[in-house]
């Protein structure tokens, strides 16, 4: 197939780079037009608009930032259901309100093209490696026949099928919550050991052999206790997620009350200036108030 893609951020661009080494003809565009030709010069074609795109195009991927943006390169005035073919597939691996997404899609099924959902996690490092893990939502057949084209993203061909139209964002949203609640409580933990005099390196040892042991704290260690927020997965696109969740929840009636204070204290965080950071960055809040700096410079 001919693949384009649209989002060239700090996820887009790897994933983008990995569909062109495994042999796919690519076409690119970006808002960010600099981008776009970075990858031209590279092999990449580059379209000057979504349509254009779509009509040169059979399989199509997204990574684009929020709703707003997903809404305008695949609906929009120059978007991709202008140039779109009967029978391409949209694969929007961009984390966005399901409602939206079901509605993107019945769209393009009116033009006789499918659009699935098929949000990733694995941040920054995953797409450099080639190694995220998608959650698909949208028409079976046509998730099986795309599926072979996620083997240069995935190695481990973590992929996982979760039913119709938006159930993958359901699920990208379930699993980022469980993300940022349990980093609140990472967070917390830490701190209140400073606090009491516990050395960070100790109770890191101490929760990692213990009942308490979760991956995140292995990812975020070097970021935590050597004040490096380089980012990875920013604040201001977790800070979103969040809200969705929140949105999700109530569209659904499913009360989410620790949710909405670990919402509001990420936007402390944000509105202190950590909205480009790393998510991490938000145990500085914490040490703040508490007077406890967790960070060693090791």
């Amino acid at each position: 197939m001919n693949i384009g893609f649209i989002g060239l951020g700090i996820m887009g661009m790897p994933m983008a780079r990995h569909l062109m080494k495994a042999g796919h003809p690519l076409t690119a565009w970006s808002h960010t037009r600099e981008k776009a030709e970075q990858l031209g010069r590279e092999g990449a074609a580059v379209a000057s608009s979504p349509a254009e795109l779509a009509a040169k195009c059979d399989l199509i991927f997204i990574i684009v930032g929020d709703s707003g943006h997903m809404r305008e390169v695949t609906m929009g005035d120059a978007g991709l259901i202008h140039g779109i073919r009967a029978g391409a597939v949209v694969v929007d691996c961009s984390t966005v309100a399901p409602s939206l997404s079901r509605e993107v899609s019945a769209a393009f099924g009116a033009r006789g093209a499918r659009f699935l959902d098929a949000p990733v996690t694995g941040s920054k490092a995953g797409a450099e490696a080639g190694n995220l893990t998608f959650m698909v939502g949208g028409d079976k057949e046509t998730f099986e026949r795309i599926r072979e084209y996620l083997r240069p993203l995935t190695k481990d061909m973590k992929i996982y099928y979760c039913g119709s139209s938006g159930m993958g964002l359901h699920a990208k949203l379930s699993q980022n919550l469980v993300l940022a609640l349990t980093w609140e409580g990472v967070c917390e933990g830490f701190v209140l050991a400073k606090k009491a005099g516990i050395a960070p390196g100790l109770m890191y040892d101490i929760l990692q052999n213990s009942a308490a042991r979760v991956s995140i704290i292995d990812y975020k260690k070097n970021a935590v206790f050597g004040g490096n927020w380089d980012t990875n997965f920013s604040l201001k696109w977790m800070h979103k997620d969040i809200g969705l969740m929140l949105e999700t929840g109530r569209e659904l009636g499913v009360p989410l009350p620790a949710l909405a204070l670990v919402h509001e204290l990420f936007g402390a965080s944000i509105a202190r200036g950590h909205g480009d950071d790393d998510y991490a960055s938000v145990i500085t809040l914490l040490e703040d108030w508490a007077g406890a700096k967790v960070r060693t410079g090791d």
